[in-house]
C-alpha cells in the first residue's frame, strides 16, 4: 500500500531556513523530517513512498539520488518514488498530477511532509476499512499557543495552564483513501477545501480521533521545539 507525501510547499514561516531548504529536509536530530515520517510508516510495515515535490525539489532529489537517504535508512525494503509536481500546486492537485502511479492501489495514504505524530498506522487503516467510506483523515486536538487561565467569578486565578490541549479537533493529516477519491482531484484542487468539502457533503469523509503526540513543523520555533523533543524522548520514535 503506497503512501503519497506532499512535500512540495514554501516553508515561508520558517525565516532563513525556509529559503535554504524545504521544508521536508529540515533536521531533527541531524536527519530531515521526512526520514522521520517515512520510518513512521515504514516501521508499520508500510514502506512504497510516493513524494510530490514543487519548491526546492532538486534538493529533495539529490537527498533520496545521492547515498543520503540509503546511508540513513533503518529499513532495506523502503521504496521511494519521487515526482516533480509543480513550484505552485495545490495539495490536491498533487495528488492529482500523480494518479498513473496510484492507478494499481486499491487505497492509499496521504500526508503532510511536514508533521509528525505517534500514531498507530496500522490502527488507522483499521479504523478506515471498519466504516467502508471513501475517505478517512485524522483529527487531532492542538496545543494552545497561550497559557490560559481558569478564573473564578471574583477575578481569582484559580489554575494557569501552560498550553493545554484545545478542546477542539482540527485536521492533523494522515488520510487513507479510497483510489475512487482521485475522481474528484483536479489539477488545481486544494484537498482540504472542494475536495473534502465534497466527501464529507456526500457522507463519506471519516475522522480518525488521534488523541497522543502531533505537531507540524510550521516555524523556526517549531523546528526549535521538534530538536528539543528529540534529545529528550522522541514521541514519535516507534521504531
Amino acid at each position: 500500500m503506497r503512501t503519497v507525501v506532499l512535500c512540495g510547499g514554501r516553508g515561508t514561516r520558517l525565516d532563513a531556513l525556509g529559503k535554504a531548504v524545504p521544508k521536508a529536509l529540515v533536521e531533527i536530530g541531524g536527519k530531515p523530517i521526512i526520514w522521520h515520517l517515512i520510518n513512521v510508516y515504514a516501521a508499520a510495515g508500510f514502506r512504497d513512498f510516493a513524494l510530490c515535490t514543487g519548491y526546492l525539489g532538486d534538493l529533495i532529489e539529490n537527498y533520496f539520488e545521492s547515498d543520503g537517504f540509503s546511508s540513513d535508512s533503518l529499513f532495506d525494503d523502503v521504496r521511494v518514488d519521487l515526482f516533480e509536481t509543480g513550484q505552485d500546486t495545490n495539495t490536491g492537485g498533487r495528488i492529482a498530477a500523480i494518479k498513473d502511479s496510484l492507478a494499481e492501489e486499491e487505497r492509499f495514504f496521504v500526508t503532510y511532509g511536514d508533521g509528525l505524530s505517534d500514531i498507530d498506522v496500522k490502527a488507522l487503516l483499521d479504523f478506515h476499512l471498519s466504516h467502508g467510506k471513501k475517505a478517512t483523515l485524522t483529527s487531532v486536538r492542538p496545543n494552545s499557543t497561550f497559557g490560559v487561565l481558569d478564573i473564578s467569578e471574583d477575578g481569582a486565578v484559580e489554575q494557569f495552564r501552560e498550553k493545554p490541549k484545545l478542546d477542539v479537533w482540527i485536521n492533523g493529516g494522515f488520510f487513507v483513501f479510497e483510489r475512487s477519491v482521485l475522481e474528484i482531484l483536479e489539477p488545481d484542487s486544494v484537498l482540504e477545501r472542494e475536495p473534502l468539502e465534497q466527501l464529507a457533503a456526500e457522507g463519506e469523509l471519516m475522522a480518525y480521533r488521534h488523541n497522543g503526540f502531533w505537531k507540524c513543523m510550521d516555524t523556526f520555533k517549531d523546528s526549535l521545539e521538534f530538536n528539543e523533543l528529540w534529545e529528550a524522548d522522541a514521541p514519535w520514535k516507534r521504531w
